[in-house]
């Protein structure tokens, strides 16, 4: 499991959320839950799309300690 800080802003039409760490991030609900919900999705496919973008490549992991 991997932990991510969002902004969720409440506008008129429901609710928007951005993931700052991965720029481009992003999604809108209805309600906040709604939102939440789907950026969970966003952040999923946001990854996949690094994955397959990085595929064949030399690619390493680190470890920080905030």
């Amino acid at each position: 499991m991997t932990r991510y800080r969002i902004a969720l802003r409440q506008s008129e039409e429901g609710f928007s959320v951005s993931v700052p760490g991965l720029p481009g991030c992003w999604s809108q609900g209805a309600t906040e839950a709604e939102a939440i919900e789907n950026i969970k999705l966003a952040i999923a496919e946001y990854l996949a799309a690094i994955d397959e973008q990085l595929r064949g490549e030399p690619v390493r992991e680190i470890e920080i300690t905030v």
